[in-house]
């Protein structure tokens, strides 16, 4: 068995870097997801609507937020919590997870804050440049994480 080969098929949270990034990312989703719900830490709680861009409730005052919205963040948190039981899961969530935020950041540079039907989500310019980090940083640590992994190994 080489080296790389071990460090990507451990199983158990936290045996690999890889796991830790995908563990980390779920739980930050699971606590985004539930604070999306939160009076106080969601902003005029009373406009939230199930999906629509017609959902004025803001997360924190900046990131625009629906039910559906705040799902989505409780399921990716969940998933991420999941793929962190093994390396190869931990690193298929951050990158394909990543490449869907990307995805969303160019559905994003489309449809926010519009008041169309194409903005379901819905999304805002501060959700988009959220998104783009999030892009970013789930791909670049899916990639490199596994290799500082088979490095230490």
């Amino acid at each position: 068995m080489t080296s790389n080969a071990a460090a990507t098929t451990r199983v158990g949270y936290g045996s690999t870097w890889t796991q830790k990034g995908a563990f980390v990312f779920g739980v930050v989703f699971l606590l985004v997801g539930i604070a999306g719900f939160i009076p106080g830490l969601t902003m005029d709680m009373g406009t939230m609507s199930v999906a629509g861009h017609g959902s004025m409730a803001m997360l924190v005052g900046l990131f625009q937020v629906s039910v559906l919205h705040n799902i989505v963040h409780l399921l990716f948190g969940v998933v991420g919590l999941l793929a962190a039981r093994g390396a190869r899961g931990a690193r298929l969530y951050l990158v394909v997870g990543g490449i869907v935020y990307a995805v969303l950041f160019v559905y994003g540079l489309f449809t926010a804050g519009m008041a169309d039907p194409a903005n379901f989500v819905p999304l805002n310019s501060a959700d988009n440049v959220l998104h783009l980090v999030l892009a970013v940083a789930m791909i670049v640590l899916g990639l490199i994480l596994p290799r500082i992994g088979a490095r230490r190994a």
